[in-house]
């Protein structure tokens, strides 16, 4: 569980960079940023518990 709990900060840390850069920038597949933060803040509790 170790691992996809990491896996779940590094994701969310993806999404949350790619959702800052989408606020300056334009471009193709930024909407993604939000739903990759969902995604990583998913696996972040369900890999919580020991």
């Amino acid at each position: 569980m170790k691992r996809v709990r990491t896996a779940g900060i590094g994701v969310t840390a993806v999404g949350v960079v790619g959702y800052g850069v989408g606020a300056f920038v334009a471009y193709p597949g930024r909407a993604f940023s939000v739903t990759t933060v969902m995604v990583g803040i998913t696996l972040w509790a369900i890999g919580g518990g020991e």
